[in-house]
């Protein structure tokens, strides 16, 4: 049988716990004191008591044992002891553990919380313990000084399901952004069910510190006894209660307020299950409305496996009448112009326009670009002539140069041909040569076709000089010279015949060919 004693805060009343239960509890705002059940007298066998002691923020606990003190000995307090642990459960830091006929000394908590336990077997019994305890200032916030009134901030909340959340405290104005702030959440399910709480969301402020934050589970009650679990670091655990009220408390100081955590609850009663719930595989029946409602309200997400994906509502679903009708008759609207414009356009008569150029000008295309041709110069002399003269011996070595000259042509459509065309290649020049070697005398009546014949007979050098498209300006201008040194050169006495044929420029600005025939006859 175990018996659980507190001392709740906020009550500033004297209580006195009956006798015969665990011994007389008197608690009073700043101090109180228990005994053991019959004290001075012995207590009584197989009794096992726990006495939790709370003090208000930023206080700790100072407990002391009374010298008539006499608990049944044994090696290591092995049967009846006293048990003393630094914090509000069970499984909190262990202060010290004692039994014998000495009076433990003395014992200050780090924090709120003092865990006390007194157990009895049923052999040996002694007359117990008498402890009286006061509150102190706790020394690590001893520069902040004294706590002040901290508001009222509670909330009660019932329903299949639903959340607590610690943006409530500033949504509904329970308190200010900078108070410091104990606030209580009451959650109530019906009759014979139970309560099952997830976290969502879980964040504190001051990690690891629970004298400054902590979100604490209460199953039953607010009282210290029911506390079920508190979490002050980095994680926090789902929580399965076992009574129809759960009570969730959040502790922040002024320095802590960012603290923050948001809470699922979910209602259920045990199997077996109605009709109107469904069973969730983990001894849960939950309402059958929190199916497939998006949340998963059982500990595993049965509830919301084969669940058919809910379309998203699209613009068509927030018509109303109104929207539509406008819509229907823009769009008639709309249809009628166009038929009206499709009638309009079957009906209209059609012309047929046929573009003509007769006076179409060639000079717009632009002309290709013509590579530059060489210039063929060809040395025909008489055999009859004196080869030892100074002047044919000049000539015979301007022949050799224009030879050399001609190496120059890099294509056969680059050199001209004597053969009346203006075109030939290097072999051309030679076969031309070597058949020109080998003429005979030509007769003094002849004359090439398309020359004027010379006046006198005695000898007769022809020069060929062919230009043809040189691109560039200063080419002509070269040429000039050429043919007027060349000129020069023949005597002073000699005719000379010059047969000129142009080609004039286009509009595309092309430069012009000149084909130049000199003979001079010496």
């Amino acid at each position: 049988m175990e018996h659980k004693l507190l001392l709740p805060i906020g009550k500033n009343t004297s209580d006195v716990t009956p006798a015969g239960q665990c011994g007389t509890w008197v608690k009073e705002p700043e101090w109180g004191y228990f005994t053991s059940p019959n004290y001075p007298q012995k207590y009584p066998p197989e009794r096992e008591c726990v006495y939790i002691i709370e003090a208000s923020p930023r206080q700790c606990i100072d407990l002391f044992f009374d010298d008539r003190y006499s608990i049944e000995p044994s090696w290591e307090c092995k049967f009846d002891h006293i048990e003393v642990r630094d914090g509000p459960f069970g499984f909190s830091p262990i202060l010290g553990r004692f039994c014998g006929e000495d009076s433990p000394a003395s014992v200050r908590s780090s924090g709120r919380y003092l865990y006390i336990k007194f157990v009895a077997d049923g052999e040996l019994e002694a007359i117990g313990f008498s402890a009286r305890y006061n509150f102190t200032q706790d020394p690590e916030f001893k520069g902040l000084g004294e706590l002040p009134p901290l508001p009222i901030c509670e909330f009660e909340m019932s329903g299949p399901e639903g959340y607590v959340e610690s943006l409530q405290i500033t949504g509904e104005g329970r308190a200010l952004p900078t108070e410091a702030v104990d606030c209580r959440w009451y959650i109530k399910a019906p009759p014979k069910s139970r309560i099952y709480m997830r976290f969502l969301e879980y964040e504190m402020h001051n990690s690891n510190e629970c004298k400054r934050n902590f979100v604490a589970i209460y199953d039953g009650s607010s009282s210290v006894e029911h506390l079920k679990n508190k979490f002050c670091s980095t994680v926090a655990n789902d929580i399965m209660l076992v009574s129809s009220v759960g009570v969730v408390r959040l502790w922040a100081d002024e320095g802590s307020r960012k603290s923050k955590f948001r809470i699922l609850f979910t209602t259920f009663h045990e199997p077996p299950c109605d009709a109107e719930t469904f069973f969730c595989h983990s001894n849960m029946c939950i309402n059958r409305t929190l199916v497939c409602n998006g949340i998963q309200n059982c500990v595993y997400p049965w509830d919301e496996n084969h669940c058919k994906e809910k379309r998203k509502a699209s613009i068509l679903d927030t018509l109303d009448n109104t929207n539509i009708t406008i819509i229907t008759v823009t769009c008639g609207l709309v249809v009628i112009l166009l038929v009206i414009s499709v009638i309009i356009q079957v009906k209209q008569p059609r012309k047929k326009y046929i573009i003509r150029r007769d006076d179409f000008d060639p000079a717009l295309l632009h002309p290709g670009f013509e590579p530059p041709h060489y210039e063929l110069c060809t040395l025909r002399r008489d055999p009859s002539g004196d080869l030892t003269d100074a002047a044919m011996a000049e000539d015979y070595e301007k022949q050799n140069k224009l030879r050399r000259s001609s190496s120059k042509c890099i294509r056969d459509h680059h050199c001209g041909s004597f053969q009346g065309s203006f075109h030939g290649s290097r072999s051309n020049l030679s076969v031309r040569d070597a058949a020109v070697a080998a003429e005979p005398q030509a007769m003094p009546g002849q004359q090439s076709p398309g020359l004027p014949q010379p006046a006198a007979a005695t000898g007769r050098r022809s020069i060929l000089v062919m230009k043809h498209s040189y691109s560039q300006d200063g080419a002509e201008g070269y040429r000039a010279e050429e043919e007027e040194s060349m000129v020069d050169d023949c005597p002073a006495n000699s005719l000379h015949h010059m047969h000129h044929h142009q080609i004039h420029r286009g509009p595309s600005g092309l430069d012009h060919a000149v084909h130049r025939t000199l003979s001079n006859d010496f």
